[in-house]
Formats: C-alpha cells, structure tokens, sequence
C-alpha cells in the first residue's frame, strides 16, 4: 500500500524566522582600574590633605604647657602623665615659685613636694620623678636640660613622650612624634597606625608623616583631640577631616564606616 505523503506547512511569505541573537559576552572587571580606585589609607595624597587640613584649623599651634624654660616645661610634662595640662598649668606657678631652678628642687625631698603635686594624680611616683630628673640634670649636665634623646632618657621619669615634648616644643628639634592619649586615639581614628603600643605608634607616623611636620602634627592633633575629635562622642558635624575619615565611633558621617578603624 502506498504511503501517504505528508506536507510541511509552509510559512507565510514575508515572516521570516529572525537568527537567534547571539548572548553578550560578558565583561572581565578591569583589573587596573579597581587597583586604581583601592582605598590607601596611608596614600601620600591623603596624608597631606589631612596635614592641609590640620594647618588651616590649627596654625601655628603650641603647646599648652605654660613653661619659661627647659626645666619647667620638663618638669610640667612629667606631671601632665595621667593629668590634664589645665590642672598642670595651675599646679605649676606656684611649684616653681618655691623651687626656682633644678638646683632648687634637686634639694628637696620628694615628701616636700607632694602636697604641691596632689592635684596632677600619681602625685608619690611624680614626686620622685621630678626630685630625681631635677638631681641628675644638676650632677649629670651642669643644671642644664640635655638637647639630645639619648641624654634625656637618663633622667628619671622621662621617656620618649615626655623627651619629645622638650625637645620639639623648646629645642626646636624633631626627632620623633609626641605620642599622647590624643595622638593615640587620633592616629588610629584616621588610619595612619594600626599600632596599639606608643612606640609602635610613633615609628608607623615617623614613617608616613615628613619630618618637618612631626613637632606640629602633635600640636594640632592634641588640639584637635580638645576641640572635636573627643574620646567620646566626636563632633564629627564640625570636623574639617570628616569626609576623608572613616573612623568606625563617627558620630556622623558622609563616606562610608570602616570597622577596623577604632581608637
């Protein structure tokens, strides 16, 4: 039996099947440009913005020590530990009204001082300290504070802050940055240490920032510390760094949070 043909239908003149398009390749991310783009918090662009920055609020800043003199300001920074540099400041007129020069308080017994030095706090430990700094200046250096780091570290009750202060603040010598609670706080705020340990801390800004900033920069920082960027609750509303901080305690904040920037 013969096999009945079957027809395909034909489709109607004009309606052609368009070619299947084909699928878009997809794009590779561009590699140099997200490396471009990659946030450097230690990026020398955005070190001097936060130095520009720090000018313009705080120029020619100093520090709040009131000192006429190595010795005093000496003196006045070993207190100023654990205390702040208003109650220093009322500490210290009449301190060195009874103890006019190191030789003056050399003589003295810490026992003599400390009702002078109650109000700075750790009022016994500094008692010594100030006795036995004023002692070996006397007997070391012929009653002259040393201008060099070496020298100063000898003398009781002074380490690198306490060393940096003078040595930046009277002898216009910057060989190191000034690491206080402020510089402290600060400096990890904006991500230019990650460093917990003073020292630590020091050597990452000596690194980041240019030497000729280093005594400033610690001015500026204690008092911005002061003025805005508090421990608690910064005024980040009226801080002329705000947009270029990501400080992860912001109270307030146009760029994005970054958690691992904590004080």
């Amino acid at each position: 039996m013969p096999v009945a043909k079957t027809s395909r239908a034909k489709a109607p003149a004009g309606k052609t099947k368009p070619p299947a398009k084909a699928a878009p390749a997809k794009s590779k991310p561009d590699k140099t440009k997200a490396s471009a783009v990659r946030y450097d918090p230690l990026a020398p662009q955005r070190v001097q913005d936060i130095l520009n920055r720090l000018d313009q609020r705080y120029p020619n800043v100093r520090c709040a020590l009131h000192h006429n003199n190595a010795w005093e300001l000496l003196i006045a920074t070993i207190l100023s530990a654990q205390c702040t540099d208003v109650m220093v400041n009322k500490v210290t007129p009449g301190l060195f009204q009874k103890y006019p020069t190191p030789q003056a308080m050399a003589a003295a017994t810490p026992e003599q001082l400390e009702p002078d030095l109650r109000p700075t706090g750790f009022y016994r430990n500094k008692a010594k300290s100030v006795v036995g700094a004023s002692k070996a200046i006397v007997e070391n250096f012929g009653g002259q504070v040393p201008d060099e780091m070496d020298k100063l570290l000898t003398l009781p009750g002074v380490a690198r802050k306490t060393a940096n202060v003078v040595l930046g603040s009277w002898f216009g010598k910057g060989v190191g940055v000034v690491v206080d609670t402020h510089v402290h706080r600060i400096s990890r705020r904006l991500e230019l240490t990650k460093a917990d340990d003073p020292k630590n801390i020091e050597q990452d800004l000596m690194k980041v920032l240019p030497q000729p900033k280093w005594i400033d920069f610690s001015h500026q920082i204690i008092h911005h510390g002061r003025a805005l960027c508090i421990a608690r609750r910064p005024k980040c509303a009226e801080c002329p760094i705000e947009n270029i901080c990501h400080a992860a305690d912001k109270t307030w904040s146009t760029v994005e949070i970054h958690k691992a920037a904590k004080p």
